[in-house]
């Protein structure tokens, strides 16, 4: 018993550790680079004063018309982006006001990040990971291995959205694999989808996943039998979870444009070459190609000089920036917990690869970070299975933390 507590203080001990390194690193890394688009905190204290836009003129670091991204209406600004990471930073912002929150905005950044590798830390316990090493492999995989490090150093609201929807699909998968409330899933994957809209699409997923739970896909059953144990409450109680969330996003939209289905994506300003791109249709085939060479074919140019590398900001091969990920595919197929966390992470990603936008300025392509962690999970299943990960897997992990550190670098000199 008292080796079985100085083991758990030990893991805790580490975890801790881990996430005040984790932070250092992270605010060293982003404290010099002033994204100057901190949106989230003001759009935060128009939450507070009830409003749904940005008064122009606020401070020099808020949205100013004319800017990428910006929505001007009746001599206001508007922030096309989804609302919940403004909601989360409310309290924040009550307390210290939007051009404080502006101007800490690297060490927010930097602590939501931490908080994803602390996360990552955590959450594999649930799933089966119990050795320290294999936790610090995949807290090290998610945290530093992926754009996570990239989105943090870089800032904005663009990226700021994407360290919040990481800690609820990690908050998420935590419950997938721990008591199931079909509830609390849908109100999480709500969330998520009010800080990143395509994770609406993980709801079909965690339908599969209440389904394989109920033991209706069990082999050897009668028909009448798998009807009566479809699991038809809990779906329902998916939706329910999900439904408020879908109510807000009409009300926000409603409020600010007159139309329930207006989001903002399709107002606002952009650059020439990118407003061509959405006039070709904001979600459409034509965009697949060019998101599928961003994620899995897109090489930087190899150059004779430090860092002996150049990306144009366009995107980046995953193989390149995270080959550990692909240890997923590793992962106990003989599980149908695998199947189900492939699926949702290609249901997530089926809106990304139709859509216009590309994730420009990105190093690696960002927009994957939406299913990341679902892939992140099915590393961690091979882990369980295995008691840990072998050495060619760190190796991996090592030149994906390589190639993360060199972000830092070309997120100062791109």
């Amino acid at each position: 018993m008292q080796q079985d507590e100085s083991r758990t203080r030990h893991a805790a001990a580490v975890g801790i550790g881990l996430v005040v390194v984790s932070f250092f690193v992270f605010w060293l890394s982003n404290r010099d680079f002033s994204a100057g688009r901190a949106d989230f905190m003001y759009l935060a204290d128009a939450f507070l004063h009830l409003r749904t836009w940005i008064p122009v003129g606020l401070s020099p670091n808020a949205p100013i018309v004319g800017e990428n991204d910006v929505i001007v209406r009746g001599g206001h600004l508007f922030v096309p982006f989804a609302p919940f990471p403004a909601i989360a930073l409310m309290p924040l912002v009550a307390v210290i006001g939007p051009v404080n929150a502006d101007h800490w905005e690297t060490g927010i950044n930097a602590a939501l990040a931490a908080a994803v590798v602390g996360l990552a830390y955590w959450v594999p316990v649930r799933i089966g990971v119990r050795g320290v090493a294999g936790r610090l492999f995949l807290a090290i995989l998610l945290g530093f291995s992926t754009q996570i490090w990239w989105v943090t150093t870089r800032g904005g609201v663009w990226h700021t959205g994407h360290l919040v929807a990481t800690i609820l699909v990690l908050l998420l998968i935590a419950e997938m694999f721990g008591r199931q409330r079909a509830l609390l899933m849908g109100f999480l994957v709500g969330l998520g989808f009010l800080t990143r809209a395509p994770l609406a699409f993980a709801g079909p997923g965690l339908a599969l996943w209440a389904l394989h739970r109920s033991g209706a896909l069990d082999r050897g059953l009668a028909a009448v039998e798998r009807w009566a144990r479809l699991p038809w409450r809990d779906w329902g109680l998916l939706i329910a979870g999900f439904a408020p969330s879908l109510a807000l996003f009409f009300l926000y939209n409603w409020a600010r444009f007159g139309s329930i289905t207006e989001s903002g994506y399709d107002l606002a300003t952009l650059p020439a070459w990118l407003d061509a791109l959405r006039a070709q249709g904001m979600f459409s085939p034509v965009h697949i190609g060019m998101n599928m060479e961003y994620l899995f074919w897109k090489l930087p140019r190899f150059t004779s000089t430090f860092p002996w590398f150049q990306p144009d900001g366009l995107g980046m091969s995953v193989f390149f920036t995270s080959p550990a990920l692909f240890i997923g595919l590793l992962a106990p197929w003989r599980d149908r917990r695998t199947w189900i966390l492939l699926g949702t992470a290609v249901l997530v990603l089926i809106p990304t690869l139709l859509y216009y936008g590309g994730g420009w300025l990105q190093y690696g392509y960002r927009y994957f970070l939406d299913s990341i962690p679902f892939v992140w999970a099915m590393v961690a299943l091979y882990g369980a299975r295995r008691g840990g990960f072998p050495w060619w897997t760190w190796v991996l992990l090592a030149w994906g933390v390589l190639i993360g550190a060199a972000g830092v670098y070309w997120a100062y000199h791109l």
